[in-house]
């Protein structure tokens, strides 16, 4: 049975959810609120890196980290949103203990120890930033990243080995075989399931392929959640395809990955920037097997390599969700 897709609305009252985490997430927001006033950011939860990670372990709590940056991505554009943002974004330096958290992880944590709440935490931040849209996380307690990497271990460069927790896997000099998370099927966030069954439009991507975009896919909840939706679904593909975790990738590559991890999705739209297309017409046989329709459009910022351009990219998804 054919799922029921959404009437069309105007622009700005469609309700649009982002799902990522990094860099890749605060330039997608930074684009869509340009073209929206109902906007979700469901972000991933498995960072275990930096200030991220050293809070997590010391206050059993989720990495703030990535939420932080969704959060700032979206302040208001005033002098108090960007001042708040700049707060939020400051990082320590020094040789004490401070060094290297970032003052916005320390008050999210701070925040949700008071509130006992993670959504509400995540919340009040966003009122303090006068926040264009909001945050949460993709599950209510923080995942690890399980990887099976081949040639992750220099002395056994022929081997493939399981690789724990998203910076080791983000850091290998491997090839990524396959992606899991533990626990497998983690507590969800409800209010982040909701989001997705009520989105007008539901994108993905770019940011880091297995450790930043796939793991939204493996939790059990939250993929069903995005099988169902009746939202229209855009996979945003990153600007360098065949670096990092997707060394020597085609951007063909990434379409089937998703496909074999998530083999019950189908997409409506992948967007892609013509650096990344050099055979369309593949391109476009791949996306159609997925259901979706390959549309091309410059994204990239000039004289930038691997960095979007708001503008530009908001461009390409006002012409797609218009």
């Amino acid at each position: 049975m054919t799922t029921p897709r959404t009437p069309l609305v105007p622009s700005h009252h469609r309700r649009v959810v982002a799902l990522g985490g990094g860099h890749g997430l605060a330039a997608s927001l930074t684009a869509l609120r340009l073209l929206t006033d109902d906007l979700t950011a469901v972000v991933t939860v498995a960072d275990d890196g930096g200030s991220s990670g050293r809070l997590r372990e010391e206050f059993a709590v989720l990495p703030p980290g990535d939420l932080r940056m969704a959060l700032s991505a979206l302040c208001d554009d005033s002098e108090w949103g960007h001042t708040w943002r700049d707060v939020l974004q400051h990082r320590f330096d020094g040789d004490g203990d401070l060094k290297g958290h970032a003052l916005g992880n320390l008050m999210i944590v701070s925040i949700w120890d008071l509130l006992g709440d993670t959504v509400r935490g995540l919340d009040l931040v966003g009122r303090l930033l006068g926040a264009r849209g909001r945050v949460l996380p993709m599950a209510a307690e923080p995942l690890e990243i399980v990887a099976e990497i081949h040639g992750h271990d220099p002395e056994r460069p022929d081997a493939t080995v399981e690789v724990r927790g998203q910076h080791r896997v983000a850091s290998s000099a491997g090839v990524v075989s396959s992606i899991g998370i533990v626990p497998t099927c983690p507590q969800p966030c409800h209010e982040a399931l909701t989001a997705v069954r009520e989105a007008d439009w539901v994108m993905l991507g770019p940011g880091s392929w297995f450790t930043s975009v796939m793991p939204h896919l493996l939790v059990p909840d939250l993929a069903d959640a995005l099988v169902s939706t009746p939202a229209r679904r855009l996979l945003n593909l990153n600007l360098e395809v065949h670096k990092g975790e997707t060394r020597d990738f085609r951007a063909e590559d990434h379409l089937a990955s998703l496909a074999a991890n998530a083999p019950d999705l189908r997409l409506d739209v992948v967007l892609a920037d013509p650096s990344v297309v050099p055979d369309g017409a593949s391109l476009r046989a791949v996306a159609a097997e997925l259901g979706a329709e390959l549309v091309v459009a410059p994204v990239a910022a000039r004289g930038a390599p691997g960095v979007h351009d708001p503008l530009r990219l908001a461009a390409a998804l006002r012409d797609v969700i218009a």
